[in-house]
């Protein structure tokens, strides 16, 4: 049945989700560079305001995950991501625009509101388009948007702050999305049925495999049943744990390295982009073997120690050796990106469809708050200090404890029994206004 199943989503798909998450990850991650590169300066802001104003967007990208994950199972992915495209667009370039503090933390609360639906409603689309084999490959590509974005844009905004200034820098990155919401939406149909560039053989036996796996899975009456369950709790933590030190890191690491003795903003950028380069290598690399094995928890939790002892070692060299830091920060960003993809495999294979979205949905959210807290703290920590070595500790002992839940939450969670056909049949005809 695998070798059977369509080819052609991998190249029609594959690359607009791509795309579509990696214009949201731009404007998300480009406060940094901003901060660095003169906005805090220019609006007299203090360092405690700028961890504010670069964490308040993840206030609001926790509070629309769950609706936005239940509109996009029970409506449209499409729809909402449409509009979304358009208004986060909208909004970053909006930065650019502002001289009052309040407005801007009002921007930076709303571009969280705006683009808290994309990644559950990405996740939700992609679990109706690949199969169980697939998933991790297929969520992995969706979030390379992430450290590919980070790449280049440390690089271009870099180039465009020297050229233009912070202001244009805004501008000019936030257009991109307002066009692609019309790209999104001409190539882009929310199930396999809707797509005439399927045959109708393709599209049966897509959904033929995908029902397959809905009946080897334990029913689940609905989100409230679900968030209960002890693997969506303890994996809600993982990620806000983990979040921490990935945001901490991504809003912060052009701040740390700029602080290098003799070190100019382009410099900044293009070192800025290294841990990304081996962070897309090393997320393709465990994705492929996670699908293989249908192993999930053994690609993330190692990757995640690897993490907190490269965060510690980076704290225990000390700013006096700055390559050797730098080194050890490449390999903690590398290993901190690696398990995305077989983590959020997980929850697809573990919980039927009617409430997966909404788990998913849950952790992400959960993941909103520990990213607030790992750029707020971690900010807050290096204006307080007086250098980087506090958040370098903050940050690994996060990974450590998400590394250890990984292991208490995921144990047994890939071997889940099956239960008769007709009983799932039936309780599933139960649930379905649930």
């Amino acid at each position: 049945m695998k070798g059977t199943l369509a080819k052609s989503r991998w190249y029609r798909l594959i690359p607009v989700v791509f795309i579509t998450y990696s214009l949201a990850y731009l404007d998300r991650a480009n406060y940094g560079f901003g901060a660095a590169g003169g906005l805090a300066e220019d609006l007299n802001i203090s360092a405690a305001t700028s961890s504010l104003l670069g964490s308040l967007f993840f206030l609001g990208y926790f509070l629309f995950q769950i609706p936005g994950a239940h509109y996009a199972e029970k409506k449209s992915a499409k729809k909402l991501i449409f509009w979304s495209l358009i208004l986060w667009g909208g909004l970053a370039s909006a930065t650019g625009l502002v001289s009052n503090i309040h407005w801007l933390m009002v921007i930076r609360f709303l571009l969280g509101v705006v683009e808290s639906a994309v990644m559950p409603a990405m996740l939700v689309f992609l679990s109706h388009w690949f199969t169980k084999e697939e998933r991790s490959r297929a969520n992995t590509f969706l979030i390379l948007g992430n450290p590919v974005t980070v790449l280049w844009m440390s690089i271009v905004s870099g180039y465009l702050i020297e050229s233009f200034g912070w202001r244009w820098m805004f501008v000019i990155e936030g257009v991109p999305a307002i066009i692609w919401a019309f790209i999104w939406w001409k190539l882009v149909e929310d199930e396999p049925k809707m797509a005439k560039w399927l045959t109708g053989e393709e599209k049966e036996q897509l959904q033929k495999q995908l029902e397959q796996e809905q009946r080897g899975l334990k029913p689940v009456k609905n989100y409230r049943e679900a968030f209960r369950s002890k693997i969506v709790i303890l994996l809600s933590l993982q990620y806000a744990l983990w979040s921490i030190g990935v945001y901490g890191f991504v809003m912060w690491l052009p701040s740390i390295i700029k602080a290098a003795p003799h070190m100019d903003i382009v410099t900044t950028g293009w070192l800025s982009s290294v841990p990304y380069i081996f962070a897309v290598i090393f997320m393709i690399v465990s994705s492929y073997f996670s699908d293989k094995t249908l192993n999930r928890s053994g690609f993330v939790w190692p990757s995640l120690l690897i993490g907190a002892i490269a965060f510690y070692a980076s704290y225990a060299i000390g700013t006096n050796h700055f390559w050797i830091s730098f080194i050890l920060l490449v390999v903690a960003g590398a290993a901190m990106y690696a398990p995305y993809g077989p983590f959020f495999a997980i929850i697809p294979e573990i919980l039927p469809r009617n409430v997966a979205g909404g788990a998913m949905a849950l952790i992400n959210s959960m993941g909103a708050l520990g990213s607030f807290a790992g750029s707020y703290v971690v900010g807050y920590l290096n204006g307080v200090t007086g250098g980087f070595g506090a958040s370098y500790i903050f940050m690994a002992a996060s990974l450590l404890l998400a590394s250890w839940l990984t292991i208490i939450a995921v144990k047994g969670g890939n071997k889940q029994k099956k239960v008769p056909d007709e009983w799932v049949a039936h309780q599933a005809q139960k649930s379905i206004g649930n």
